[in-house]
C-alpha cells in the first residue's frame, strides 16, 4: 500500500528533535488512515541504517588470542555531533581452533585510532554514504581506548562454552544511544589460538540535532 505524508500536526509540547510550535508530519495511506511503522524499518527507509561486516564467504577472520584491552576486531565511530544506535550483532564461529571463544561489544568515549578502514554498508540499497566511520582488522587489529569500569559500558558479552554452540547474537530491545564522540566496538577472542569467524553488526546513524541531543 502506498504511503503519503498527508497529515501535518503541530508540535505542542516540543518533543525531542522538534521546536515548539513547528509542524511534524504523520504517515497516512490514501484513505486517510494513520500508518504506524516499526522504528527500525522507518530508520532504514530514511537511509539511517548501516552495516559493518567481518569476513567473506571464502575468507573468515581469525580472532584474537584472548580478548585483550585496547584491541578489537571492528569498530564504528561517531564524531562529535553524530549518534550511533547499535541494533544487531551476530558472530558465527566458522572453525573452533582455540577453546572457549568469547564475544564482547562495548563502547568508549574516544574514537578508534588504528586499523584498516571499512566503509559502512547502507542497509537501504543505494542509500547515502555514512557520516560515521568504521574499521575492521582481524586478531585484535583495531586499536581502541583502554576500558575502565567507570567509563566503558559493556553492551553484550558471551562465552561459547560448548563446541556445538557456534553463534552469538545480540538484538537489544533497548539499544544504547551513543552520542559522539563515541566508539562502538566488537571483540572476539579464544584461549590459546584464535578461532576463525564471520560477523556483522548493524547500527542506526543520526545527527545529535535530529534527536534533539
Amino acid at each position: 500500500m502506498p504511503l503519503n505524508d498527508v497529515l501535518l500536526v503541530p508540535a505542542t509540547r516540543g518533543p525531542r528533535g522538534l521546536t515548539l510550535g513547528s509542524q511534524t508530519s504523520q504517515w497516512g495511506d490514501p484513505s486517510g488512515a494513520t500508518v504506524v511503522i516499526d522504528f527500525y524499518a522507518k530508520a532504514i527507509l530514511d537511509g539511517n541504517g548501516y552495516q559493518v561486516r567481518l569476513g567473506t564467504i571464502t575468507t573468515p577472520l581469525s580472532a584474537d588470542v584472548l580478548i585483550t584491552d585496547t584491541a578489537a576486531e571492528a569498530s564504528a565511530d561517531a564524531a562529535s555531533g553524530l549518534v550511533i544506535i547499535p541494533v544487531y550483532l551476530q558472530v558465527d564461529i566458522e572453525a573452533l581452533v582455540g577453546t572457549l571463544p568469547q564475544v564482547a561489544a562495548k563502547s568508549v568515549a574516544t574514537v578508534s585510532s588504528a586499523g584498516a578502514a571499512f566503509v559502512p554498508l547502507p542497509l537501504r540499497s543505494g542509500g547515502a554514504a555514512a557520516s560515521t566511520t568504521a574499521r575492521v582488522a582481524a586478531a585484535g587489529g583495531v586499536t581502541v581506548t583502554a576500558e575502565l569500569a567507570t567509563t566503558t559500558p559493556v553492551h553484550y558479552i558471551r562465552t561459547l562454552a560448548v563446541a556445538a554452540d557456534t553463534q552469538a547474537v545480540w538484538e537489544p530491545q533497548r539499544p544504547p544511544v551513543l552520542v559522539g564522540p563515541r566508539c562502538f566496538y566488537l571483540q572476539v577472542g579464544s584461549v590459546t589460538t584464535g578461532s576463525t569467524y564471520f560477523a556483522h553488526f548493524d547500527y542506526l546513524e543520526y545527527t545529535a540535532a535530529q534527536l534533539g541531543l
